[in-house]
């Protein structure tokens, strides 16, 4: 057993500070100098986790406090990226729980929580943002509590240290009164409560890869905790599959440990590590490394199976190409294929004509993330609506359920009630959450809440908060009522005309700009009415001796309704796709000729 290692990990709701923290806990154990510049959050490293303040990705990182290495991992704090949280709890021996002082315990707080009691991980509870004037401490504390014995936790787990802290200002402490200093009980209260590995350090090698990252030098690099023996540099190692079965023999080229945010190169590591591996081509997440003497695989977590899928198809729009330079089946293929590899919450299946293929994953934005990541690293694609994944069971027909909690202020509670009925959602909890603010607590299907967030945010006029949780498999519902709007398509190819947005304002509400590139088939705006239209968005005021040609200089259009890659996504219906290039995000019909529409639309009908 090694006295001087500690692994643990950080799980919390989205937005409930575990990145700020741990950016104290470097700054305090003396990981950066005085007078080093560091980003904020610097463990949120990928550009997508800056730009929107979470964190999609688990990474390990270390600190050493009185000469003890602490392997802290930081892991996303959203639903939608629970397998990362699944994968890297067998890495550690136990987790820090956050709870935001004010929200409480969230659903996320319960998934991530249920999954560590379960491994019979012990928590310590750190109440964060303890300066929230809106907090209410011990009532956050009796709600875990409460939470822990619906999760079965034993007495031990019950029996929890509790922390009360500001993770931006930079302290804890044992009482809910403390307003300063810094986070020395926090370090101490880790030591003292989380075991050092009792793991066997004179056996075989045998690790499980948890985490696969890649560098163009090195390839495949696998990271995870050495559950027995000892690893060199140069080692003979082989990988196993979850069966036992051989997937490759090689040898441990690169050998890394974690210091602060790098990843440095070391000699040897013993049980207890948390090192990354190079020097494999085919093993995977899950897979056990070990001594070619080894046959039985180490047990791994199982992952939750994926709720939603959508189709990711090659761009075939009078512009494709035009943008990105990775417009082929055969590359998207590829990337997809890689995505899955890294991401086991991800599934790739391709379809009949092989042009297509079908990704299912956790939730809208898990696979707006990887749309986002593909755009940007030069892909076009066309996108469809996103749809649930049902089971059969008995003959029964089953779909996914949610647990949504909704924090609204009082005045908007009945119309968040009313619009969640519609989508077939019974409401399962309400109560007052304090300064005139009501939670609601609802199980629905998945497949009414696809494109409701951003018309709860109407509704609540941008103070509400909702969040979403995998609940079950349950009976079918029924239908749901979609989008109550039609389309306006455009039915000519070029550039938009001031003068034909103007006089189809009274239409609807229009998606482009003057100048802007559009084709026939292409969504130009939402129409007032339920029908879908086709207009012409190109056409030109008629030049006589009595209307001279001018540059429509009095023309003052209403500016347009940009759509975010999420947003378009869940605007879209069954027989709309998004176009996604590296610069534009634009809406289309499947079919964008006009007879085919109707002869789809009649296929549809009679079938």
């Amino acid at each position: 057993m090694s006295t001087q290692l500690r692994n643990v990990a950080i799980i919390a709701h989205v937005d409930h500070g575990k990145t700020t923290l741990v950016d104290q806990l470097f700054r305090q154990s003396g990981t950066f100098r005085d007078n080093q510049r560091v980003e904020e959050r610097a463990m949120d490293s990928n550009d997508l986790e800056k730009e929107r303040g979470i964190t999609i990705l688990a990474k390990p990182t270390s600190v050493v406090w009185n000469d003890i290495r602490i392997n802290i991992i930081d892991t996303p704090g959203h639903a939608d990226f629970g397998a990362e949280v699944e994968r890297i709890l067998s890495m550690v021996d136990g987790v820090i729980l956050l709870v935001d002082a004010a929200e409480g315990p969230m659903p996320q707080t319960k998934f991530v929580t249920g999954k560590a009691l379960g491994l019979g991980l012990k928590p310590i509870v750190v109440v964060n943002k303890i300066d929230r004037p809106d907090g209410r401490p011990q009532e956050v504390l009796d709600e875990v509590f409460d939470l822990f014995v619906n999760l079965d936790a034993n007495d031990e787990q019950l029996d929890f240290p509790v922390l009360y802290a500001s993770g931006r200002a930079g302290y804890a402490g044992h009482s809910e009164d403390v307003r300063d200093g810094d986070l020395l009980p926090l370090f101490e209260t880790i030591v003292s409560h989380v075991p050092a590995p009792d793991l066997d350090p004179d056996g075989d090698f045998a690790m499980l890869a948890t985490l696969l990252d890649r560098d163009s030098f090195l390839g495949r690099i696998l990271t995870g905790r050495i559950e027995s023996g000892r690893l060199e540099v140069g080692m003979p190692i082989k990988a196993l599959d979850v069966n036992g079965k051989q997937v490759e023999a090689g040898r441990a080229t690169k050998v890394f440990a974690y210091d602060g945010l790098e990843r440095v190169p070391v000699l040897r590591a013993k049980a207890g590590d948390v090192v990354a591996i190079a020097g494999l081509t085919v093993a995977t997440v899950s897979n056990t490394l070990c001594d070619p003497n080894v046959s039985v695989p180490i047990h791994a977590q199982e992952i939750d199976p994926p709720t939603l899928s959508m189709t990711f198809a090659v761009n075939d729009s009078p512009y494709a190409g035009r943008e990105g330079d990775k417009v082929q089946s055969r590359v998207i293929k590829e990337r997809l294929e890689r995505e899955a590899e890294t991401n086991v919450a991800i599934r790739v299946t391709e379809s009949a004509g092989k042009d297509a293929y079908e990704v299912a994953g956790r939730g809208e934005l898990q696979l707006g993330v990887l749309i986002e990541n593909m755009r940007r690293e030069g892909f076009e694609l066309s996108i469809s609506r996103p749809r649930v994944l049902y089971r059969e069971e008995n003959g029964q027909r089953l779909e996914p359920y949610e647990t949504v909690v909704v924090d609204v202020d009082d005045e908007f509670s009945g119309t968040v009630v009313e619009k969640m009925a519609q989508r077939k959602a019974e409401m399962t909890d309400m109560r007052p959450s304090g300064v005139g603010k009501t939670r609601l607590t609802f199980s629905a299907p998945s497949r009414g809440l696809i494109g409701y967030h951003g018309e709860f945010l109407s509704d609540t006029r941008g103070t509400g908060i909702m969040n979403r949780l995998f609940e079950k498999y349950g009976p079918y519902k029924g239908k749901i009522e979609g989008r109550q709007n039609g389309v306006l398509i455009s039915m000519e190819q070029g550039e938009a005309v001031a003068y034909a947005l103007n006089a189809l304002e009274d239409r609807g509400t229009l998606f482009v700009k003057p100048g802007e590139k559009l084709y026939q088939g292409m969504i130009i705006g939402e129409n007032a009415k339920t029908d879908d239209l086709e207009v012409n968005p190109l056409k030109s005021k008629q030049l006589t001796n009595f209307r001279a040609s001018g540059k429509d200089e009095g023309i003052r259009l209403t500016p347009p309704r940009v759509m975010t890659l999420e947003q378009a996504i869940a605007y879209i219906n069954d027989d709309e796709q998004v176009e996604v290039t590296p610069q534009s995000i634009r809406l289309r019909k499947v079919h964008l000729d006009p007879h085919e529409r109707k002869r789809a639309k009649r296929s549809a009908e009679a079938a």
